[in-house]
């Protein structure tokens, strides 16, 4: 009984110094990723604009890029197609009532330029200018009648815009904005 205590304790030993000699180990896959590399994925725009580059853009620079990368999934003047409406007078009233789109839902003006410049277009992602994307979110904005026709958005005045919605959102960490 003694030795199989003995080989029992052995055993549970040399598991434990093998399991933490793999965990030291690691597959030395990859190499290590320096600031610059870091900063060209940090596109991030928070509600306030911080984060927002250098550039502008008019609804009517907008309507032109908009019909040559987006009515295709998005429909003639953002009002629907094979991808969701973008421009829309539907109310919504409720979790499940109506369509969302950016004027009855989106609470911050920052956030359509947020997802165009990450997502968009569907099948190029992040290939727009940000001078493309000011125009493209000026455009989206001006179809919903959030903004003037000829009003440019650009770092400064797009966190301005206020947004229909914006107040009926709960904000689950506000010292994060």
């Amino acid at each position: 009984m003694f030795t199989r205590k003995r080989t029992i304790f052995a055993a549970t030993v040399l598991l434990a110094m093998t399991a933490a000699a793999a965990i030291a180990e690691t597959p030395n896959l990859g190499k290590p990723i320096d600031e610059a590399a870091i900063a060209a994925w940090d596109i991030s725009i928070l509600p306030d604009g911080t984060g927002l580059p250098k550039g502008s853009g008019t609804p009517a620079q907008g309507a032109v890029i908009y019909a040559q990368q987006c009515v295709a999934c998005h429909g003639d003047n953002g009002r629907g197609g094979a991808a969701a409406a973008l421009v829309s007078d539907q109310k919504i009233a409720g979790i499940n009532a109506g369509q969302k789109t950016i004027k009855n839902f989106w609470p911050y003006a920052t956030t359509i330029f947020d997802f165009i410049r990450r997502a968009m277009p569907f099948t190029s992602p992040r290939s727009l200018s940000d001078d493309e994307v000011y125009a493209l979110t000026a455009y989206i904005l001006a179809e919903n009648k959030l903004i003037g026709a000829d009003e440019a958005m650009d770092a400064q005045s797009l966190p301005k815009v206020k947004m229909p919605n914006r107040d009926n959102f709960i904000i689950r960490f506000p010292d994060r904005i």
